[in-house]
Order: C-alpha cells, then structure tokens, then sequence
C-alpha cells in the first residue's frame, strides 16, 4: 500500500513520528507522500526525504493570506527548488473557496502547473469549494502535460470525468469510510481504474477518530474495495500500482 498524501511534517507529528512511520510500514504501507504546506517549511520538509518517505514541494492555497513576501514564487522558483531537493512532484497546491487572496491563490495555481511542466512532474492539486473555476485554470494551464492528482477528492461524480479528461489521477481518503459516505463512494466507483489512488491526508480526516497516520490507509483501500466490487487485495495492488506510475515510487 501507498500513502499518497500525508502531512508527516506537521506537529502533530512531532512526539512520535518514527513511531508513526514505523506502525506504517508494519501494516503494509511501502511509500508515503508528503506534500508541502508552505516555503518556510521544505527545508525541515525536505530532510524526511528517505526509506518510504517522498515531499512534493507547493504552497498550500489554505495558508496563502498568511504567506510571508518571500514565500510568494514565481513557477522558476518553485520548479529549481523542486529539481533540486529531488521531489517527486509539485505541491500541494490548489484553490480553496473558504480562504481569501482569491487572486492570489489562483496566480501560485498557475505557477505551480507551469512550474510542473518545467521539471515534468506531476502536480498534487486541492480543490474545495473551487470547481467552477479550477477545471478551467487546469485547461489553460495545460495540466494533462503532466498530471497529477485531485486528492481527498470532494467534487461530485459528475465532474469526476472533467477531472479524469485532464489527465488527473484522483485520490480518496478517510471520508469514503463514513456512515454517511454517499458523494464519495458514488465518484469513486466511477473512477477508472488507472487513476485511482488511496491516501489518509494525516493527520487530518481519520477513519477511526482522532488523528489520522499512514497505516490508516487501509481502511480507505477497504472502503474502496467494496465500493467497486473488488478484494481488498485488488485495491491494494491496484492503488500501489498507480501511485508508483505517477509518483516514481519504486514498484
């Protein structure tokens, strides 16, 4: 299994994350992504960077009001910082309707997919409360140059093939695990095969309450699995499998 999107940089983290690490690697989770929240953070970010771990490097549009003026790159910035730390993918990046700096958060959207394109990586996108608008951004930015991954995916099942024809892949986490899980179990179902992924977005959106880490990702991989009718070692192969193609992790 593949985590392909957890915050192991943040603090709640801090106490015990070796812990964390480790606990992954015994239930069966082989790679874990770790995309970035903001600049001032990819050098800590950036020094995790071994074993299963892999970093994409983004600005996170949820913190872009708050970014310091040295933080705001232009995609030059962005595509040399992540050819140099040898990230694996550009990211997080994204829109957000319930943050501010609209405008601002729409211009580091378009620097990150061209910044992609540059070092032909993969982007890592978050979209809530935004997808009037991003679909058509992405189009214009040319995203299916790369691709990448719409993650936690909070869009309806209606727009899962406007994201899919854009060559994105698209990511599910604890949520399809809810009692009450309708949206996303009815968008991942529709997903093709080859662009499904898992992850947990630790240590946010647990599937058992409470923070959420890495070897949680099971849970969603069974969530998924009986969405669409497979074995739980369907999906596990399956989401791996997809990952490693898009992110490099070794197969």
């Amino acid at each position: 299994m593949i985590d392909t999107h957890c915050h192991l940089d943040t603090a709640a983290f801090d106490a015990d994350r070796a812990e964390v690490i480790a606990r992954a690697t015994a239930a069966g989770v082989v790679g874990m992504l770790v995309p970035a929240i903001r600049p001032r953070t990819w050098a800590a970010l950036v020094a995790m960077q071994r074993g299963p771990v892999r970093v994409a490097l983004g600005i996170h549009p949820q913190v872009v009001p708050e970014l310091e003026a040295e933080e705001i790159l232009d995609a030059d910035a962005i595509a040399k910082a992540v050819e140099q730390h040898h990230a694996c993918a550009v990211g997080e990046c994204g829109l957000d309707g319930a943050t501010g700096a609209r405008e601002l958060q729409e211009q580091l959207l378009r620097a990150h997919v061209r910044a992609a394109r540059a070092t032909k990586k993969p982007v890592v996108l978050h979209v809530l409360r935004a997808h009037d608008a991003a679909p058509r951004i992405l189009r214009e930015e040319r995203v299916h140059e790369v691709g990448g991954v719409m993650h936690s995916y909070s869009g309806g099942a209606d727009l899962v093939p406007v994201y899919t024809e854009l060559g994105l892949h698209i990511s599910f986490a604890g949520p399809v695990t809810y009692s009450n899980a309708r949206k996303p179990l009815e968008a991942a179902r529709l997903v093709p095969a080859e662009l499904l992924l898992a992850e947990t977005d630790a240590p946010d959106q647990s599937s058992r309450g409470g923070r959420s880490e890495p070897a949680f990702v099971a849970d969603v991989i069974r969530a998924l699995a009986a969405a669409r009718g497979v074995s739980v070692e369907e999906m596990a192969a399956l989401t791996t499998k997809n990952a490693c193609r898009l992110f490099g992790f070794p197969p």
